[in-house]
């Protein structure tokens, strides 16, 4: 069995306690109110997007509460993004781009890929049970966006393909058979759990993951 302390508080640099350091629910609201107003016009305007979006839904909220709450007038916003749909892009861009970054952050440090493999398991279970507590981003604004050819539909599939293919290119690499297989296992896990913990709870559907993802992965906890 892996050592779980080092996998989960030494693979990222010291300020990242998990794979998957995003701030909890509390901490994002904090985060919108106390420290935007350092940012520039754009990335209020998106860090405010970003957190409503995700707290409450796309479709339910206007532009003018948008504006109201990042402090930026209308003129400003059409001069960053086209309207509201690019502004939901900019946001799951911008969810994207963060767990790209830590999957790049581990790759500077000496992980094998079985160990990044157990991060990435451990990280998603932290996830669930503190950050995203109210499921996938990209679920749920893909459940908003029916059409599958909305720029927002794209961003979803983009981000799916790569970390589906991420995690295939890892588990051949850590010699796991059938290593496809195991990664469109994986991204069902992770989909499923983060319904189930904003419908059940994080604490509850915690365990039943990671002892999902370790059977696929053919580990004994």
């Amino acid at each position: 069995m892996l050592d779980r302390t080092f996998v989960l508080f030494r693979f990222i640099p010291d300020f990242q306690k998990n794979f998957w350091a995003y701030p909890g629910e509390n901490e994002r609201s904090r985060t919108v109110n106390t420290m935007t107003t350092g940012l520039s016009p754009r990335d209020r305007l998106l860090e405010t997007a970003s957190a409503i979006f995700y707290r409450e839904g796309i479709h339910g909220i206007g532009v003018d509460r948008i504006l109201d709450e990042a402090a930026v007038t209308r003129a400003t916003m059409y001069r960053h993004f086209t309207g509201k749909e690019a502004l939901v892009v900019a946001y799951l861009d911008r969810e994207d781009a963060t767990i790209r970054g830590y999957f790049a952050a581990a790759s500077d440090l000496s992980l094998t890929p079985a160990q990044l493999l157990d991060a990435v398991v451990y990280g998603i279970a932290d996830d669930i049970e503190r950050s995203h507590t109210r499921g996938c981003p990209f679920i749920n604004a893909a459940a908003e966006y029916p059409d599958p050819a909305s720029a927002v539909r794209e961003v979803v599939s983009r981000h799916r393909t790569w970390f589906r293919g991420t995690l295939g290119e890892l588990a051949a690499a850590a010699g796991v058979g059938e290593p496809d297989a195991v990664a469109d296992s994986l991204v069902l896990l992770r989909d499923a759990a983060l319904v189930g913990g904003y419908l059940d709870g994080g604490a509850h559907v915690r365990a039943a993951f990671v002892r999902s993802a370790e059977a696929v992965l053919g580990r004994e906890l």
